[in-house]
């Protein structure tokens, strides 16, 4: 290695990956993904890149942040008949197969098959697709998960985090 180089390290690109946190804060655990965003976008110690949004509820309207970013990470309430608080990540192919199917997983999931076509039709394809379900074990009027929920977000936060550094490493 010469001085040079030494002095003037080789600058390290940074993959940007898209969290999309999901789900109805007004429906107890079906906001958890919301809730895991909002915790995420506090945490100073996040990784560089990782951009953090609450997509609620907005359908159609995430299309223009899904399409900043060729790695996407969907974190929501899915029906995964496990224990409440368990959590499945489910990547490319075995989620778009996944929401082809007829068999509904997730509350959002019509809405997030409809969003990843009109992507595709814009021309919009992620390098890498990703969603962490979490089992939820409530879904009525409420606005604050389950106590089995809130305990289960910090660990949806570090499979998340886990995740993101994964997909960096490989940039």
């Amino acid at each position: 290695m010469s001085s040079a180089d030494a002095a003037f390290p080789a600058t390290t690109k940074v993959r940007d990956v898209t969290v999309l946190g999901l789900g109805n804060i007004l429906l107890s655990d079906d906001g958890v993904g919301v809730h895991v965003a909002h915790r995420l976008a506090m945490n100073s110690g996040s990784p560089q890149g990782m951009r953090v949004f609450d997509g609620g509820t907005l359908g159609f309207r995430l299309v223009d942040a899904l399409t900043r970013s060729d790695c996407v990470l969907i974190v929501d309430a899915a029906l995964l008949g496990e224990r409440a608080g368990a959590m499945r990540l489910l990547e490319s192919q075995e989620l778009l197969d996944h929401v082809s199917r007829s068999g509904r997983m997730s509350a959002h999931e019509a809405g997030l098959a409809d969003l990843l076509t009109l992507a595709r039709l814009e021309g919009w394809a992620p390098k890498h697709l990703a969603l962490l379900g979490i089992q939820p074990l409530c879904i009525d009027w409420g606005d604050a998960l389950s106590e089995t929920l809130a305990q289960s977000v910090p660990a949806a936060c570090r499979q998340v985090t886990e995740k993101v550094q994964s997909w960096q490493a490989q940039a």
